[in-house]
């Protein structure tokens, strides 16, 4: 599945409601950049929040699963997320996030969400595991 047919795919539902968009996919690397707004991103005025970052490296990591799921596979979930933040995002710039395997297994699959700012300064950092769900 390439960006085009990613960014066709998620018109709706809640990622359409944080706007980002798919700018590369393949089975290595996913990548997607946002505008971040004041009135949809923001938790003070200026600054992003938290919550919209780890949705966004959420979805780019559940995104990340399916493009490698086996073809037995009838789905994936998150099963764990950890987040450290290192910079606040402010409103009115693009956030870029890259989102790249640590374990690609059978039954799991971990990945890395690395987002930075324009100024390419690191924003946060996110570990995400998939559970890969099989047919019982």
């Amino acid at each position: 599945m390439d960006a085009a047919a990613l960014n066709e795919r998620m018109k709706t539902g809640f990622a359409a409601s944080l706007g980002f968009q798919y700018v590369e996919a393949s089975k290595d690397c996913i990548k997607a950049t946002l505008e971040v707004t004041e009135e949809r991103h923001s938790t003070v005025p200026g600054i992003m929040h938290g919550g919209a970052i780890m949705a966004m490296a959420d979805t780019m990591g559940a995104v990340a699963t399916v493009v490698n799921l086996p073809p037995e596979a009838v789905g994936t979930t998150t099963i764990e997320s950890k987040t450290n933040f290192f910079a606040a995002v402010p409103t009115g710039q693009t956030l870029s996030g890259v989102t790249t395997p640590l374990h690609r297994g059978r039954r799991t699959m971990v990945w890395q969400t690395r987002f930075e700012t324009e100024a390419g300064k690191l924003a946060a950092l996110i570990t995400q595991t998939q559970m890969v769900l099989l047919p019982s």
